[in-house]
């Protein structure tokens, strides 16, 4: 045999490299089976054999968004949008088909984060502020003592509420207000003037008509309060709504809201999977009694004031609704906002209704509650003038 020759000297360093290199490599691979709690065996056994079919089924599934399962799921995820746009402290959003009072979409907010359930629907720690205005027109009306243009004493500040103001001398010249402007743009003298002359039991049963101290079945919504007290300036604060004693859940306005825009009887929004438990499931005949059809002509007129002179009429305009789309609307509603402490902060309400000119069945009740702390975001208003732009735009 001939002998070997060697390799050259360059093959040797390679091949020195190219076995410290694998070695190296099965360093790793074993620290990285270590690490993970496998050994190689077990690590090479997974990597060979396939999973059984039904493995990715049995895995937990991603959870839907809160709007995901809504009857308007476009409307809803609208509403998450501006929820976290906007992201005030607390807020619920609501919108309801007026015909056949099913929600159509719902949001909420609070923790910093909107929320898969709305507890807010249905509770009643929220003071009505301004939006107590409607009961005492709604007493107004029914009891045939005044009508939209009545004028009342306007003395002092059209916002504040003082005992001075409420007491009128007589063959008062001063100035005045209708009926419908003092409710429009919220003025709390007039109507608490109007509140004082009808009395509490006209005023109680003017609320009770709209579902105020009224235990409702399986407790959904809580129970709303309205209790006039004895005293002319107790009764002047409830009429205008300068009280937390007043409180009142987003359901229930938006049944009173309804009930104003459709004539009927009160009765309470629902969803077939009920919220998660926060609205009835089907519609509940509640056997409370109608207004007038005088009272539901006033009311309904003096809501559509407070949008085309009143304190919404900044945002129910083409800054927020295309006029394209505001042209085929009647929109109406009643905003307000107090203090309040359940949860602590500043209340700022509106409620009200997006009607088609044409077509009367074509329309929406909406209803936003938001709770600002040391720093406001969007006006309630506005978030409603946009969820109405949002619906007309997909619905007229």
């Amino acid at each position: 045999m001939f002998p070997q020759k060697p390799l050259p000297r360059k093959w040797r360093i390679f091949n020195r490299f190219l076995l410290i290199f694998l070695v190296l490599l099965g360093v790793v691979q074993l620290a990285r089976c270590i690490s993970q709690g496998e050994s190689p065996e077990q690590k090479i056994s997974k990597e060979a054999i396939p999973l059984p079919a039904d493995t990715a089924s049995r895995e937990k599934k991603p959870e839907l968004p809160p709007y995901a399962l809504q009857k308007d799921s476009g409307l809803a995820h609208v509403m998450d949008t501006y929820l976290k746009r906007f992201h005030p402290d607390h807020a619920l959003y609501l919108v309801v088909d007026a015909k056949s009072n099913e929600i159509l979409a719902w949001g909420e907010r609070k923790n910093d984060s909107v929320q898969h359930s709305p507890d807010y629907l249905s509770r009643a720690t929220f003071p009505a502020a301004s939006l107590a205005k409607t009961v005492t027109i709604a007493a107004a009306f029914e009891s045939n003592l005044y009508s939209l243009n009545s004028e009342i004493p306007l003395i002092g500040r059209a916002h504040t509420l003082y005992k001075r103001q409420l007491q009128v001398p007589e063959k008062y010249r001063g100035p005045t207000a209708t009926v419908s402007s003092a409710y429009a743009k919220s003025y709390n003298p007039p109507i608490a003037l109007i509140g004082m002359n009808l009395g509490a039991r006209r005023l109680k049963a003017a609320a009770e008509k709209f579902g105020f101290n009224r235990q409702f079945p399986g407790g959904i919504p809580e129970r709303g309060s309205y209790s006039p007290p004895d005293s002319s300036y107790g009764i002047a604060e409830i009429a205008c709504g300068f009280t937390e004693n007043t409180t009142i859940s987003p359901l229930q306005a938006a049944g009173i809201v309804r009930a104003i825009l459709r004539e009927a009887p009160f009765e309470i929004p629902w969803e077939k999977d009920g919220a998660n438990g926060h609205a009835p499931t089907k519609p509940i005949a509640l056997g409370i009694p109608p207004f007038s059809s005088n009272a539901y002509f006033g009311m309904r007129q003096a809501m559509l004031a407070t949008a085309k002179e009143g304190t919404s009429r900044k945002h129910m305009s083409t800054k927020n609704i295309s006029r394209k789309v505001l042209e085929k609307l009647n929109i109406g509603g009643k905003t307000g906002s107090l203090d309040g402490n359940n949860p602590k902060g500043r209340y700022d309400w509106f409620m009200g209704f997006a009607e088609s000119k044409t077509d009367p069945d074509k329309a929406i009740v909406v209803v936003v509650m938001q709770i600002h702390g040391e720093f406001r975001t969007q006006a309630a208003s506005q978030v409603a003038a946009l969820l109405i732009h949002s619906w007309a735009k997909e619905n007229l």
